[in-house]
């Protein structure tokens, strides 16, 4: 008997690297969204078998992935590594299901779609059973739901960003490791680290991911690639550095950008407060803009603060963007594809 007995039932979800932080996450949010309106199966490595993941109040069995039958599957949400998406992605799409994939490892396939619902959602409408679908890098998405809205009115020509992004987004080992090291600091005891390539207690790393031929470092290409297949334009020109903070969980960025026609800045401000996914900040004081822990952590929107037209430059625009990077940089959006999707009636196709 297939998971699923026909199309007007309740959708069949499986999550993948369900044990993870994003993986736990995707789960806190599919229980928030949908609770008792889909069914939902946690699934991990061979490792964590015996284990259960939380689904509200229920406890959901862990299900060993290599063994699972995505027959009956309408959604699959892949949150485990991109060799694990590589290897099982395919093959939940040929048994019909949906892949919403949160890895890197389809991210640049032009055939696939690379998707933020609320910036290009209309590449989901044609969409439907067996469909792969990629979710963009943490630190691209936020900047994007931030930029879209200026550059369908006045046009962005380039980007320079600096960004300043949280432990969690090495996962929970690198959670893990910035608590142990700030016990270890405060104890006045000898430092190690593992996760990251010096330790990151009391202290900012300026280099995330593997380094490029070209001297920037992949999460910082990651911004430029992505921002353009996303905007739909590879027009716009991104320069990134990208910098780990001692931050558990949310990320920050300081965004310069230079627009291609002239604007003011109660335009951008009217585009902002207006913007899907956004909270813009009226506090007139710079030093309660908004910041990881005490805005974006635990919550959805995309929250944006110190803006301000760049006196350096005519058609230049500075602001400040904070975002939840394992909710809506990786959880969260996921998941909003997958409402989006249901609403377009994807899986009746």
């Amino acid at each position: 008997m297939s998971k699923r007995q026909d199309m007007n039932e309740k959708p069949v979800i499986a999550v993948v690297g369900a044990t993870g932080a994003v993986g736990e996450t995707m789960l806190d949010i599919l229980h928030e969204r949908l609770g008792k309106e889909a069914r939902v199966h946690a699934l991990a490595s061979a490792g964590s078998l015996g284990k259960t993941v939380t689904y509200g109040r229920r406890e959901l069995d862990v299900e060993v992935l290599d063994d699972f039958d995505f027959t009956g599957v309408d959604y699959a949400l892949f949150s485990a590594g991109g060799s694990v998406s590589a290897a099982h992605a395919p093959r939940a799409c040929t048994a019909g299901a949906i892949v919403i994939d949160n890895t890197s490892q389809f991210r640049y396939d032009d055939a696939i779609p690379l998707v933020v619902p609320e910036v290009n959602g209309h590449q989901l409408d044609a969409l439907g059973p067996g469909a792969l679908i990629a979710n963009p890098n943490c630190s691209t998405i936020q900047m994007v739901v931030a930029l879209a809205p200026i550059h369908t009115a006045v046009g962005i020509e380039r980007i320079n960003v600096a960004t300043y992004q949280s432990v969690s987004g090495a996962g929970r080992k690198g959670m893990e490791e910035l608590a142990r090291q700030t016990a270890d600091r405060l104890g006045m005891r000898a430092v190690s680290h593992e996760a990251f390539s010096q330790p990151i207690a009391f202290n900012v790393l300026p280099a995330i991911d593997s380094l490029q031929d070209n001297g920037y470092t992949r999460e910082e290409m990651k911004m430029h690639w992505e921002t353009q297949k996303i905007l739909e334009d590879d027009t716009v020109a991104v320069n990134a550095t990208a910098v780990r903070v001692p931050v558990f969980f949310g990320h920050a960025e300081a965004v310069h950008l230079e627009t291609r026609e002239p604007f003011t800045l109660a335009q951008i401000e009217t585009l902002l407060h207006e913007a899907e996914g956004v909270e813009l900040s009226t506090e007139t004081d710079p030093g309660l803009a908004p910041t990881p822990s005490a805005h974006a952590a635990g919550h959805d929107p995309v929250y944006v603060g110190r803006l301000r037209k760049d006196f350096s430059h005519e058609r230049g625009l500075n602001l400040w963007v904070v975002a939840d990077n394992v909710r809506k940089g990786a959880a969260l959006n996921a998941v909003q594809i997958l409402q989006a999707l249901e609403q377009r009636g994807a899986r009746q196709r």
